[in-house]
């Protein structure tokens, strides 16, 4: 099959590379990147493990081609950071108990941070849209709500 050249910003850095025609965004993140946070969890676009952002909306890389990135910005959790420095929503998420095996963590963060980058203060129920394509089997999504409203609350106290 024939490659395809890719150019987007990933995290903020510049990538260019050859990939096959119809490769989903997940797989060139994961194994062409070397990028592992985006999850792969059911492959089907159901769970939302493999959430980032791109152009700052949230997509599922599962389902999204990745020719379709080219000359954009994709972001993951490993770009949410600030160095050695927790992003506000990792730090509401470890404060507030809100992961606990993890899996879904990396899709839930990219759902909220879309949700946060364009609402300052977000109600109760605007984070639970923001996350409802996320599936998380461990917390009962109470303990995630409560980060994320944290976390806004943070945000906005710093800006």
């Amino acid at each position: 099959m024939a490659k395809t050249p890719l150019q987007f910003r990933h995290n903020g850095r510049d990538v260019a590379l050859f990939v096959e025609g119809g490769s989903n965004l997940l797989v060139v993140l994961r194994e062409m990147v070397g990028d592992t946070t985006p999850k792969f969890g059911c492959g089907q676009g159901g769970c939302g493990a493999c959430t980032v952002l791109i152009d700052g909306d949230a997509h599922l890389s599962c389902l999204t081609l990745a020719e379709t990135v080219e000359g954009r910005a994709v972001e993951t959790l490993d770009g949410i950071k600030n160095g050695p420095n927790l992003h506000p929503l990792q730090r509401a998420f470890a404060d507030g108990f809100a992961a606990q095996c993890g899996y879904c963590t990396p899709g839930m963060l990219m759902a909220a941070k879309a949700l946060l980058d364009k609402v300052a203060q977000p109600s109760r129920e605007q984070v639970v849209e923001a996350i409802s394509g996320n599936i998380c089997r461990c917390t009962g999504y109470e303990p995630i709500i409560n980060a994320v409203l944290a976390a806004a609350a943070s945000l906005r106290a710093s800006a």
